[in-house]
């Protein structure tokens, strides 16, 4: 019997101030005219009542704000139909015994291998040169070995040398796993991917350019879990997070010796952090106190300018992964890298070579997509077209397409991970695939 009235008082309401149309929602005469009604109508229980169908409410909007906000977020995006299957390779012939490195072959998860997977699939052009320029664990690379057998060069770069010895003996493994062109080599060099036409010219064979490139710009878990790297927000390391561990800059070098306004630049910037001036200040503070020497320090300090208490985005953690973000792209350059490099990957392509790039958060996402359009319209913006794309059945990931004077972008929205794998993977979550082709 309550909930029926509840329901009505609830009606009653809603049609209230559905018929106030020349008032705001939240007007307070528009409020208090609802009330004096269901005052009128429920004498007894009025109280109750209001309050029960103001929350009722109040909770059906909230939902339909999260349900239009999801819609919205759905249409900027393609959700992968695949499965989400992982391929992981047992190192059966992996000599290597060490904790660290057992622990990197564990906990390692290729990000949208299945997708890769698809758009370097060898039915419309055979795959005989492949460049992976962010070798990492290997993950993506041994699969596209083992699912190539046509590949006659394949060639990893990356700028972590702990990375790249765990990366050969995985490929060595996907080699005697698989049955390789007679005539494949499997080159890796220490190299950041910014050098990659220099590396390509050094190479034989390739001087009309690689059928294949692939960008994964995340963090690998052998990284994130290795506190000596100081990547991770819930372990205490050094101040390092130095993707390559020769160069000099380190994020202590920024916290302690950079001016302070340099430091709050990066935060608004790179960690798109609104209070970046509240933190700018208290690490201003800080530095008077012995400056800042650790991972742990600097979470402390993040967490005395959030309460812990507030959930979502305004959380400490949130607000620690977007400060460490912020540093790791100054301490690596990494925007400015990227871009450069977008722009040399797709020169070192051969006709109808493609180039996939993984990204993670929405300043990468934008940079890859921004440059993309650039290299296919750089000759003029009116040369750009857009056109329906997977009319080809053998390749069904292609939606919608972006057909320019210099290649194609294949993917006009990013494609994201199926909810099966960011289920399994949460580290998935926020991957955004973008494939060009050249023409």
């Amino acid at each position: 019997m309550a909930a029926t009235a509840i329901a009505n008082a609830k009606h009653m309401m809603l049609m209230m101030l559905s018929a106030s149309i020349s008032l705001p929602l939240s007007s307070r005469s528009t409020s208090l005219s609802a009330k004096r009604l269901l005052y009128n109508q429920y004498p007894t229980r009025s109280q109750t009542l209001v309050r029960s169908a103001c929350t009722s409410i109040t909770t059906d909007t909230s939902k339909k704000k999260k349900k239009e906000k999801g819609l919205a977020k759905e249409k900027r995006r393609t959700r992968s139909l695949r499965g989400g299957d992982v391929h992981i390779l047992k190192e059966e012939d992996d000599d290597s015994s060490s904790s660290s490195t057992i622990m990197m072959q564990q906990s390692h998860i290729p990000v949208m291998l299945g997708e890769v997977l698809d758009v370097f699939s060898s039915n419309l052009k055979p795959l005989s040169s492949f460049v992976d320029c962010t070798l990492g664990a290997a993950g993506h690379a041994s699969a596209i070995i083992q699912s190539h057998p046509e590949l006659k060069l394949f060639i990893g770069m990356d700028v972590d040398p702990l990375a790249l010895r765990m990366a050969r003996s995985r490929i060595n493994a996907a080699i005697s796993h698989s049955h390789p062109h007679p005539n494949f080599q499997a080159l890796t060099f220490v190299k950041n991917f910014r050098h990659i036409r220099s590396l390509l010219t050094q190479v034989d064979h390739i001087s009309s350019g690689v059928d294949g490139i692939l960008m994964d710009l995340g963090m690998s878990s052998m990284q994130v879990n290795n506190p000596a790297r100081g990547f991770s927000v819930l372990a205490n390391g050094p101040l390092d997070m130095r993707m390559d561990p020769q160069a000099s800059l380190k994020a202590e070098d920024i916290l302690n010796s950079w001016p302070d306004s340099e430091v709050g630049r990066i935060l608004r910037d790179y960690g798109e952090e609104r209070n970046w001036r509240l933190l700018q200040n208290k690490i201003a503070q800080a530095r008077l106190q012995g400056g800042l020497h650790s991972t742990g320090e600097l979470v402390d300090v993040i967490r005395s300018t959030t309460p812990g208490t507030k959930g979502g985005r305004q959380g400490w953690i949130k607000t620690a992964t977007r400060v460490f973000q912020a540093l790791r792209i100054a301490v690596n350059d990494e925007l400015k890298t990227l871009e450069d490099s977008l722009h040399a990957c797709f020169d070192c392509l051969a006709p109808e070579g493609r180039l996939a790039v993984i990204s993670f958060h929405s300043l990468e996402d934008r940079i890859v997509k921004q440059v993309f359009l650039k290299i296919i319209g750089e000759e003029g913006r009116d040369s750009v077209r857009k056109i329906k794309g997977g009319e080809d059945e053998k390749e069904l990931w292609i939606r919608q397409t972006i057909q320019g004077c210099n290649g194609t972008i294949l993917t006009k929205r990013p494609i994201t991970p199926s909810e099966k794998e960011e289920g399994f993977n949460r580290r998935s979550r926020s991957a955004k695939l973008r494939v060009i082709q050249k023409l």
